[in-house]
């Protein structure tokens, strides 16, 4: 289960897993294999049956068709119907994943989610040692299509939930919700529910040769209408089955429902793997109002869009001045040897063994502007870069055991001055390493914010020395 993993780190699986199956729109036999991926890898599918082998990143922006399932196309592959194996991935917290299929389409197996979470309990699922980095929303996302009666909303939120209502105007079904407080619950509360159809549209999609793969088992068949005797017939014989009949509640063929609200749970099934190919992990409350496919994915590009106008944003460190500093300036004074006018940091607000925040209050009185454009006083970019790598050095002599060390710059790369730093800005220092402390080196980023804009950034490297 993915209660016991980390939820701040990614997951790839132990081992690699197999399942064979039929799909449901093709009817073709394909063997699937699921293997473990590098931290970064996101799901990838890859059609081991074409020339060249080309593989397909499971993404929004690749959707090319959304009739009968959800159909990925890149490299001129296609692979559809992915959706409940890509539900089944992230209801288990796997992020990293590559998908070897030597066919177009995803085998049904029995319509739901749950033979594939079983795969990946089979295989396992191991901790990677590195960060899953959340995208969460600061504003309500919204989705309209009124023509299909569709509403959809994003609202900002500490987890991923989801909420699915469906109403197809059916005397069967019904008006019918389901909810998904925590995406751990997946396992047990959505991962079995089957995919599902009336038989008005089985009816015609048998008479346009697709649902090859249809199987009595892999959906449900809701019956609205009467259905005589020759229907009866043709249904018996492309089922291949000797005995057809209605139950009274109105599905085909004496099937046991798994939840009494089973159809709305595959819907909200379908929204998790649809939603997959924003490919950020993100925490919202999703509530969708007779979701499909079609709005699914759209529903997924707008999420997509806004993440990746608003990820600048994301771990930008926040100041109140009202809480004490973890270290305040007589601290930083005994642990570095800078003194005026090279001390350039006020106090340390944030400090793990992963990352540093400082704080760098710019006045009009700082000796430089004396020099430095006066008149359209503007503070020194090398001066922003030597306050970074001060709040760098108390986070590198921190993780060296205290104050009988000092660091000295090695290297400066990628650097870059965004935004002016003026009199009265306070320029926030944040300082995250870039790998591990080996042999007294230290690389980290750094980045310099003048509230949620970036200043100045630079990846350095400081050398740790013993006193």
């Amino acid at each position: 289960m993915t209660s016991k993993f980390n939820p701040d780190k990614q997951h790839t699986l132990k081992a690699t897993t197999n399942i064979s199956g039929t799909g449901l729109h093709t009817g073709i036999l394909v063997d699937m294999i699921l293997k473990p991926a590098n931290p970064g890898y996101g799901i990838q599918f890859q059609r081991v049956d074409l020339p060249n082998q080309p593989t397909i990143k499971a993404d929004c922006d690749l959707v090319t068709d959304t009739s009968r399932g959800t159909t990925l196309e890149s490299n001129g592959a296609k692979i559809s119907t992915v959706e409940h194996v890509m539900a089944a991935l992230v209801g288990m917290g796997v992020d990293n994943c590559h998908i070897e299929i030597n066919g177009p389409e995803i085998p049904i197996i029995d319509g739901s989610s749950e033979p594939f979470v079983e795969l990946i309990e089979e295989a396992g699922i191991t901790e990677q040692d590195a960060a899953k980095v959340w995208y969460t929303i600061d504003e309500n996302i919204y989705l309209y299509d009124e023509a299909k009666r569709v509403e959809m909303v994003a609202m900002p939120a500490t987890e991923y939930s989801i909420t699915t209502l469906i109403d197809f105007n059916s005397p069967v079904l019904g008006t019918q919700h389901a909810g998904l407080k925590h995406i751990r619950d997946f396992k047990n509360e959505i991962a079995p529910c089957r995919t599902f159809c009336f038989l008005h549209e089985l009816e015609m999609l048998l008479d346009n040769n697709l649902i090859k793969g249809g199987d009595i088992n892999n959906a449900i068949v809701v019956v609205d209408k009467p259905v005589d005797d020759a229907e009866m017939a043709r249904l018996k014989k492309i089922f291949k089955k000797d005995k057809i009949e209605v139950k009274s509640e109105g599905y085909l063929n004496n099937l046991e429902l798994r939840f009494p609200n089973e159809p709305a749970r595959h819907k909200l099934l379908d929204i998790v793997g649809d939603l997959s190919l924003i490919g950020y992990p993100i925490k919202a409350n999703i509530i969708a109002n007779r979701p499909g496919h079609s709005s699914n994915v759209e529903f997924a590009k707008k999420i997509k869009q806004y993440i990746k106008k608003n990820r600048h944003t994301k771990g930008i460190p926040v100041y109140n001045p009202n809480q004490p500093p973890v270290y305040d300036q007589q601290f930083i004074e005994k642990t570095l040897p800078h003194r005026f006018p090279f001390a350039l940091l006020d106090k340390i607000i944030e400090l793990s063994d992963t990352h540093i925040v400082g704080i760098k209050n710019v006045t009009f009185n700082e000796w430089f502007f004396e020099g430095h454009f006066p008149g359209n006083p503007v503070m020194p970019g090398v001066l922003q870069i030597e306050a970074l790598a001060q709040c760098g050095g108390m986070l590198a002599i921190n993780l060296s055991g205290g104050g009988e060390h000092d660091t000295y710059f090695l290297k400066i790369d990628n650097c870059k001055f965004k935004q002016m730093v003026r009199p009265g800005d306070t320029l926030i220092l944040k300082l995250e390493l870039s790998a591990p402390i080996r042999r007294g080196i230290c690389e980290m980023k750094g980045t310099a914010y003048v509230g949620n804009k970036v200043a100045t950034e630079a990846d350095l490297v400081a050398q740790i020395v013993k006193k």
